[in-house]
């Protein structure tokens, strides 16, 4: 009764109860990709685990510029389970509002999408705070000739990484990600959401009012995830999410 609202909570809560729970991606490889909650879980856990090494620590911003997808999906937890800050970018914006956005919100690494490379590119001798960027994507599809420095592909940062770890537990008002408006008057304004509210959200997007989900739906979201109305979805994570 007195568990704070964390974003891990909801992963361990699917483990439990639909583990074996269906995920469908069309990769932007151009495949098909099915897994599990399961699977999706100990690779959230392998992703908390490269980023403790990498020195992220609670309250740190990490961007994520991707495709609705098991990866992305993984991002969702990985990140903001350590009490670090999910920041989905939109890569429809114009490129000096992503740059105006990555510096404001000081983004310490950037999760690239292979289709989104060229827009970071384009930015990224602006970006003061960014560290590395991780590129979404096996070592062979690395690419090879990007004019990106510091290039880490994200199957080789997690892949020897421990499938255990434990979720650490702090004040559920804290933000767990973070989202800009797309600056029609003036600069983007950035919002920050917390863990608690978050996942009042998805409850509520589960709900009979709302989309009416229970363990037996198959959704096919239309909405990026970078977007306010996928949100919830993706934290749904008792559902067949594709």
């Amino acid at each position: 009764m007195t568990e704070p609202l964390l974003i891990s909570g909801i992963l361990e809560h699917a483990i439990q109860n639909n583990s074996k729970t269906e995920i469908v991606s069309k990769r932007v490889e151009g495949d098909i990709h099915r897994y599990s909650i399961l699977d999706a879980a100990k690779r959230s856990k392998q992703l908390a685990n490269a980023l403790v090494n990498l020195g992220v620590k609670e309250g740190d911003v990490l961007g994520t510029m991707a495709v609705n997808g098991y990866r992305h999906f993984e991002l969702y937890f990985g990140i903001s389970g350590i009490g670090a800050v999910l920041h989905t970018l939109n890569p429809r914006l114009f490129p000096e509002q992503i740059d105006f956005i990555v510096n404001h919100a000081e983004d310490k690494y950037l999760f690239v999408d292979l289709p989104f490379i060229p827009i970071i590119e384009a930015v990224a001798k602006n970006l003061k705070n960014v560290k590395g960027f991780i590129v979404l994507c096996d070592k062979e599809n690395l690419p090879k000739d990007s004019k990106l420095e510091n290039l880490i592909c994200y199957e080789e940062l997690i892949k020897e990484e421990s499938e255990e770890f434990v979720w650490p537990t702090f004040d559920e008002n804290t933000a767990s990600s973070l989202c800009y408006t797309s600056g029609t008057t003036g600069d983007p304004k950035g919002v920050l959401y917390s863990h608690r509210s978050t996942i009042l959200h998805a409850w509520y997007s589960s709900a009979g009012n709302a989309m009416n989900l229970n363990s037996k739906s198959v959704v096919l979201p239309v909405v990026p995830m970078f977007h306010v109305n996928a949100w919830g979805g993706s934290l749904c994570s008792k559902h067949a999410w594709m």
